[in-house]
């Protein structure tokens, strides 16, 4: 993996408003409509899972579903109803039962992007994230992965097909700085644009000593989550696909009933054993609202951007599509944007990132 991420330019895509990227985006969406005849189809891309996981459903859904074999290869985790009513005691006690040491990762089970995802050091600060956590609303608590390499693995399968592919692979940097051994982190941040979204990030706490002057060379990790909001990078890592690693996930997708489309985010040691299909571990699961992150690789075209994102819609359709007509029937409009506004309503309300 390269070294000094931190001074890659912004992609094509990140310079671009969000309005404008949708556009075509919903052209497209729109003409898919108009050609298979409903605007919510890809909602049955997964049918085990809320609204083919396009939008509101849980991260636990994914994880209950598996079988042993893909089961095997989730961190470990388990989950809070949040009554705002748990004592040090009963925490203490479910980290014990759970097999869990700190520090762990707190996160929504309804969430993305990274909001309200926090890296947590003590059971004082535990206690003090579900106390400003939505009440009603579960909290997954999950182990935290030292390791350096994170990845998401987007995985299809056609419903009459025996077999899966993979279909892109992104490497997911966390905002970091590279110390000169004169400037302070605080100096280094103001110097580096991608960084700078540490400070332009809504929802997210900035935990790094600003005055300490890192040494030459030296790599400053600036946040737990490697989303682009907060200045993360994502790479290309297509030509890390192997057949060894499309048999590990197809063997997982498929010990999940009924999961056809989606994005495993991964932590691992090292690439050469991410495509050996060997010494990783997923943290969490999209389904069929998954985005082609690969497409945020700076070193990707404009024109071959959109072509990877129009492929991926093309491609949900056509599976949901072979999902309906097994019986499967798409969930209402109405019901989507109610999940939508649900979601994002929640968004709000989360504790800060880290």
């Amino acid at each position: 993996m390269p070294h000094d991420i931190a001074q890659h330019s912004r992609s094509v895509l990140e310079r671009l408003p969000t309005w404008l990227i949708c556009i075509p985006l919903t052209v497209q969406w729109l003409g898919l409509t108009l050609r298979y005849g409903s605007a919510t189809l890809p909602s049955v891309a997964n049918p085990n899972i809320t609204a083919g996981g396009l939008v509101g459903e849980g991260k636990l859904e994914y994880f209950q579903a598996m079988g042993s074999t893909a089961q095997a290869t989730i961190a470990r985790h388990f989950a809070i109803h949040n009554t705002n009513s748990y004592s040090i005691a009963d925490l203490q006690q479910q980290m014990i039962s759970a097999g869990l040491s700190f520090p762990v990762i707190a996160k929504p089970n309804l969430g993305l992007c990274g909001y309200g995802v926090r890296l947590v050091v003590n059971i004082q600060e535990l206690s003090d994230y579900l106390h400003t956590f939505p009440v009603d609303e579960v909290v997954v608590i999950q182990e935290y992965l030292p390791d350096d390499g994170e990845a998401g693995v987007f995985y299809a399968r056609h419903p009459n097909e025996a077999h899966g592919q993979i279909i892109g692979l992104t490497l997911r940097h966390y905002p970091q700085v590279i110390g000169d051994g004169k400037s302070s982190i605080s100096e280094l941040i103001q110097r580096n644009p991608r960084a700078q979204r540490l400070f332009r990030s809504q929802q997210h706490q900035c935990n790094y000593p600003t005055d300490d002057i890192p040494a030459e060379g030296q790599v400053v990790r600036l946040a737990t989550i490697g989303s682009t909001r907060v200045g993360g990078l994502y790479q290309d890592g297509a030509r890390y696909i192997t057949p060894p690693l499309t048999q590990a996930f197809d063997a997982i997708a498929r010990d999940m009933p009924h999961f056809y489309f989606g994005r495993f985010d991964v932590r691992f040691s090292s690439l050469a054993e991410l495509s050996n299909g060997q010494q990783f571990k997923i943290m969490e699961i999209n389904g069929a609202g998954s985005e082609a992150i690969q497409a945020w690789d700076p070193d990707t075209s404009l024109f071959r951007a959109f072509r990877i994102i129009f492929a991926k819609q093309r491609l949900l359709f056509a599976i949901a599509a072979a999902n309906r007509a097994k019986g499967y029937r798409p969930i209402s409009l109405w019901r989507l944007a109610r999940l939508h506004f649900r979601q994002r309503k929640l968004i709000k309300y989360y504790p800060p990132s880290n």
